[in-house]
């Protein structure tokens, strides 16, 4: 008896171990879940659930695979990447979906007010090296808070530290910059 509890016991393991979902579930029960995860692993699987969400607009599974991660203290990253996949979508539609992502997971309380200011946050201080990929990101960013705002998701202080960027001036404008020194 023992011994076919031995094979049912394997072979419901071969079946979980081909499974790519019972997988996942498997690395939490062994002590791989939550906080103990990598960070680039735990920054991957949110930007996989994003693109999910983005194909299927679902915003309660996104939901739900977010609550699987087990890493509340880390959900400013995925605010982080939503709002950067709005900016480089440069698409208002794009920004729309994501905004009412996060005003789902924010009327859930599934990502804090604190996270929500954090992922917006760490956006603004990236701006300067967004803007390599995506020149009109200042410009992008402010109509993304905008639409935060209306949504209710940030406050108005927020949005009052949304960087911007000053346009820049060239010599050939005259007026400054590089002066031409005079010969006599």
């Amino acid at each position: 008896m023992e011994n076919e509890q031995a094979k049912a016991a394997l072979a419901h393991a071969e079946v979980l171990l081909l499974d790519k979902i019972a997988m996942l579930r498997l690395h939490n029960v062994w002590g791989v879940g939550g906080g103990a995860q990598p960070v680039k692993a735990l920054s991957r699987r949110i930007h996989m659930l994003l693109e999910e969400f983005l194909s299927s607009n679902d915003a309660t599974e996104a939901a739900r695979c977010l609550q699987e991660l087990e890493v509340p203290h880390f959900h400013h990253e995925m605010v982080y990447e939503a709002i950067l996949m709005a900016i480089e979508s440069m698409s208002e539609a794009r920004e729309d979906s994501i905004c009412r992502l996060l005003k789902s997971l924010y009327a859930s309380c599934l990502v804090t007010p604190d996270q929500m200011k954090q992922g917006f946050l760490r956006v603004f201080d990236d701006l300067p090296d967004i803007c390599i990929d995506v020149p009109a990101a200042y410009s992008l960013i402010d109509r993304f808070a905008n639409k935060a705002l209306t949504s209710g998701i940030i406050m108005e202080e927020l949005v009052r530290e949304v960087p911007t960027r000053g346009r820049k001036r060239f010599v050939s404008e005259g007026d400054g910059g590089k002066v031409k020194e005079e010969t006599l």
